[in-house]
């Protein structure tokens, strides 16, 4: 049995998590100083669609603290207890967030349905003051947060919510245009419908995505039945068995199997060949392979479709 790990990863990863947790600060600091002016001024101005846009920035609030959490948590190394250190509260805390914004869009659509029944008196130009305002914040968190939204699952579902975020200030500030101009007080409602359903779909694939990892599913992209093939390609190999591929976050791959070599053949050689192919050709530099002989087999708990 044997366990391929680059040693080089983990302090790709200190690197990477440094520089996000910088990025990630910059950018709580400024959402949170915002949000305050965006709940205040939906209040003042009596807008539904300043208060669904700040109830989007709370959420970008929690999801910039707990990633920036995260990051710290998850640096700790593996102990006795956590063999695999604490990568997957990442994943826990981009599973919350985003049931907490299924949860925001409920209030703001059933807030608006009551505003349609009874409109209400909007104040347009402080309207659009503040949402040019949150317009700019959100700009600078995105692009604090771009380089980092693919290196992990917190920090992508950060910047989801703030792109979601700069389209609702958008709308808010094309809503208090229209308001502003026509009188039209139901364009209020509307918008903050808008932005509920825009940011929904979202939030669904974050959801799905962490879901995935939680269930120890295959990762997104990958094919089991792809890799069982490419490890029988490789000479002297001739079965595979008890397959498992899963991921502890987004970017930590790991995989098990059993195979099986021809008789004669050098086991150590062959078990090599196939952690070498696995890593150049599908990125696993972390795999734990048992090796046996042609014939033997032992009872596995592999999935078979």
């Amino acid at each position: 049995m044997s366990h391929s790990h680059d040693a080089g990863e983990g302090h790709a990863h200190d690197h990477t998590a440094g520089a996000n947790s910088k990025m990630l600060t910059v950018a709580l600091v400024l959402t949170a100083t915002f949000l305050v002016a965006e709940v205040v001024g939906g209040i003042v101005y009596n807008s539904l669609a300043l208060l669904s846009d700040a109830a989007h920035m709370m959420t970008d609030v929690a999801a910039l603290a707990i990633a920036l959490l995260a990051i710290k948590v998850g640096n700790r190394p593996a102990d006795e207890r956590r063999t695999f250190g604490y990568r997957r509260l990442e994943i826990l805390a981009a599973t919350f967030n985003a049931m907490l914004l299924f949860v925001v869009a409920i209030y703001v659509f059933v807030e608006a349905i009551g505003r349609f029944q009874e409109p209400q008196q909007v104040e347009s130009t402080g309207m659009m003051i503040i949402a040019v305002l949150g317009l700019i914040v959100n700009l600078i968190s995105m692009r604090l947060l771009a380089s980092g939204r693919d290196a992990s699952f917190n920090v992508k579902g950060a910047y989801l919510e703030v792109w979601a975020d700069m389209l609702g200030s958008v709308g808010v500030v094309a809503g208090a245009l229209a308001i502003k101009f026509t009188g039209w007080t139901w364009v209020d409602p509307v918008v903050a419908v808008a932005i509920g359903v825009w940011v929904l779909p979202r939030t669904w694939i974050l959801l799905r995505d962490t879901t995935n990892v939680l269930l120890e599913g295959v990762p997104s992209g990958m094919s089991l039945n792809e890799i069982r093939k490419a490890i029988k390609d490789v000479p002297g190999i001739v079965d595979v068995h008890d397959v498992h591929l899963w991921s502890t976050s987004n970017d930590q791959i790991s995989f098990t199997s059993h195979i099986s070599v021809k008789d004669g053949e050098n086991q150590a050689v062959a078990r090599k060949a196939v952690e070498t192919m696995l890593s150049e050709k599908f990125g696993i530099v972390h795999s734990t392979i048992q090796v046996e002989a042609e014939g033997e087999q032992h009872a596995g708990h592999e999935f078979h479709a």
